[in-house]
């Protein structure tokens, strides 16, 4: 009787550790991580401005109103774009990248590849 629970308590973490691993791996084909940024509003210390999503074009990177575009009526946003994998601190986004390509190659948890931050 105290075999066969020891061996369901073995089992039960292998399985366990199985789950972590596969979860690991499968963040390697995730989406990184995007903010939407004014791409006018860099400031040395802070970095880019945060803008509202629906400025960004909802596929790739390009700003929603092509490349320098504004939106009409729109004072704040020139050229919006995602901008990946950046550090985010109270509306401003640095050390991050314009290219999505290069941010799935910097990898996550679990996958292979290291990089820096662009800017």
């Amino acid at each position: 009787m105290a075999e066969t629970r020891r061996r369901l308590r073995s089992s039960t973490v292998v399985l366990g550790g199985m789950g972590v691993l596969a979860a690991a791996l499968s963040a390697c084909g995730s989406d990184p991580d995007r903010r939407c940024v004014d791409r006018d509003s860099y400031d040395y210390i802070n970095g880019y401005k945060v803008v509202a999503d629906k400025n960004c074009k909802s596929g790739s990177s390009g700003g929603s109103y092509g490349k320098g575009g504004k939106k009409k009526g729109s004072k704040d946003v020139g050229d919006a774009d995602w901008y990946y994998d950046a550090d985010v601190s109270n509306g401003w986004a640095d050390y991050g990248t314009f290219s999505r390509d290069e941010a799935v190659d910097r990898g996550g948890f679990g996958c292979s590849g290291s990089g820096s931050g662009g800017g």
